[in-house]
């Protein structure tokens, strides 16, 4: 996700005055909006589907990063294994 510093960058006092205008821009391109107090960086404003697929992302991350961690301390289990315990644990014949 890019952001246009011309156009995404807007003031807390831009949002209050043009709030259907800056919401018309985040769901027709995609792009937050960095929102400034006293010129320095406060809040961004997003669409609401884009913050989902990007929590998605984040949980995901947080799950490959503990199995990257799992396999680094040797905690794993071959293949071969692990599909014997599934069919087991789910009475699924071989």
């Amino acid at each position: 996700m890019t952001i246009k510093f011309s156009e995404d960058i807007r003031s807390i006092t831009d949002l209050k005055r043009n709030t259907k205008s800056l919401l018309s821009q985040v769901h027709q391109t995609g792009r937050p909006i960095v929102l400034t107090v006293n010129g320095k960086a406060d809040a961004v404003l997003m669409d609401a589907k884009a913050y989902e697929k990007q929590l998605s992302a984040l949980n995901l991350a947080r799950l490959l990063l503990e199995a990257e961690r799992d396999v680094a301390a040797g905690r794993t289990t071959p293949a071969r294994e692990f599909l014997k315990e599934f069919k087991r644990a789910h009475s699924i014949p071989s």
